[in-house]
């Protein structure tokens, strides 16, 4: 019986099912938990637009930009893409993109432990994928969002690199190439991932003609994201009026805001990717790795951190505040991490520690499974807006929070008070067609007293008439 319950216990798959039922704990709650429910609700948002009003993913819109098309420069709408279908053939919900990024990220998940056990042995292998699934990537493959959806799609693009070194077959090959672009395309920052595209070419045993066909093909597959963002981002902001997305600062900005920064930067590593025990193993395993020359893990993790400190003091202020942008890193955090722990001779101690990882790293994210109580309230403003039967654009004091907006299911704009105490620039708004104005009164807003007629109120928000005002 013992030995049975080893085995299953020793077998990643069951890990990785036993992983995907847990997290679909909640999985049909709407985007309102604690950490970056705005970011998740621009997405849905998007995929509404698509599912209602176009659906064409070279023209993502939002619905926060006042009285313009909402149309703007963001990532490629491919998770965005997936919901819309799922509203289309199934009805709205506003979870789909939840189910969605579970799936593909417990894919990626796999992914990562087959490219590892072909590297290295089972135990790596076993190790690494538990410190993996226990990161940041426990709660934010749940999460409405691109990045591990990203992450995992260029995992995905490696595994199937690596099928193409061992058998050379062409499906494995178009699989490396639509991978990669529409991993690059989800998230810029996946590069992070498919640079050991370069380790894993240069130590295979191909022929240098070979190598230099899966460099070429590799090198194919980014433009689709270099025109994407470089291009036609910058076209659709140009033209449509409306900024959305962060591309970056510069250099030299970035430098500033990080060291001003500094130690909420660093905390993005030891803290937000693995928790404390995971770095310090990820710091033991960088010991080991260099000590044993295990070089194709070595230059795996080196290019990755190369380009991610690229990242950070390209985003600057941006990194050190979102912990989400550690994200395209972990891999390699944990990939490295489980090398420590293979090193430990000890094997009850390496359990023990692995059992305190994967525990700090649960017991650390649940919370975030929850939908906060104090924010279910917007979930009701759009049946409140429509029982004043006015249609038109609207005004929400949530600052640069759009999660109020999307609940609302209307398009306006979104404000912070000192915004709406000044007259003129509410006139300037009324003549684009402003017609309600929303008090937020405690979750994403604070009150604000005004000079309107009040359509609707109760303790969570109230709603003005700003069409009839003079």
């Amino acid at each position: 019986m013992l030995t049975n319950i080893k085995s299953i216990l020793y077998d990643i798959r069951i890990i990785i099912l036993f992983a995907f039922v847990v997290r679909l704990y909640g999985i049909t709650q709407p985007p309102l938990e604690i950490a970056h429910n705005w970011r998740q609700t621009t997405v849905t948002m998007v995929a509404r637009n698509f599912a209602e009003t176009d659906f064409n993913q070279l023209y993502p819109r939002v619905d926060f930009a006042g009285y313009k098309t909402g149309i703007t420069g963001m990532e490629f709408p491919l998770l965005n893409a997936g919901i819309t279908i799922c509203i289309k053939t199934f009805g709205s919900n506003h979870w789909y993109g939840r189910l969605i990024n579970l799936i593909v990220s417990s894919l990626g998940t796999w992914c990562f432990f087959l490219i590892i056990i072909h590297y290295s042995n089972y135990k790596h292998a076993y190790y690494s994928t538990l410190i993996f699934i226990c990161s940041i990537w426990f709660s934010y493959s749940r999460k409405i969002m691109p990045d591990t959806f990203a992450v995992s799609l260029a995992l995905m693009a490696l595994y199937c690199l690596l099928m193409n070194i061992l058998n050379g077959k062409l499906p494995a090959l178009l699989g490396f190439l639509f991978f990669t672009a529409i991993a690059l395309l989800s998230k810029l920052p996946s590069c992070i991932v498919l640079i050991c595209v370069v380790p894993m070419v240069y130590y295979s045993k191909l022929n240098p003609t070979k190598k230099v066909m899966l460099y070429a093909i590799f090198s194919i597959a980014c433009l689709p994201a270099v025109w994407w963002y470089f291009i036609w981002v910058p076209h659709l902001v140009k033209t449509f009026g409306f900024w959305h997305f962060f591309m970056g600062t510069t250099w030299q900005q970035g430098f500033a805001e990080i060291a001003a920064n500094k130690l909420l930067t660093a905390s993005r590593f030891y803290d937000s990717a693995l928790k404390f025990t995971g770095f310090a193993l990820f710091v033991w395993g960088c010991i080991c790795m260099f000590y044993k020359k295990h070089y194709v893990s070595v230059i795996a993790l080196v290019s990755s951190l190369i380009i991610t400190l690229a990242l950070v003091f390209k985003a600057g202020f941006t990194f050190a505040h979102h912990s989400y942008y550690i994200i395209p890193f972990v891999p390699a955090m944990a990939l490295t991490a489980g090398y420590g722990l293979t090193s430990i001779r000890q094997k009850k101690l390496a359990i023990f520690c692995l059992a305190v990882v994967c525990i700090e790293g649960v017991l650390n994210q649940y919370h975030d499974f929850k939908v906060k109580p104090n924010e279910a309230a917007v979930l009701n403003l759009e049946n409140d807006l429509n029982k004043i039967e006015a249609k038109g654009l609207i005004m929400i004091n949530s600052g640069d929070n759009p999660t109020p907006m999307y609940f609302a299911h209307r398009k306006g704009w979104i404000a912070h008070n000192y915004q709406i105490a000044d007259t003129s620039f509410i006139n300037q708004c009324k003549t684009n067609g402003l017609k309600q104005l929303v008090i937020l009164q405690h979750a994403f807003g604070t009150n604000i007293s005004v000079p309107y007629t009040k359509l609707f109120t109760n303790e969570n928000y109230t709603i003005y008439d700003i069409a009839s005002a003079k």
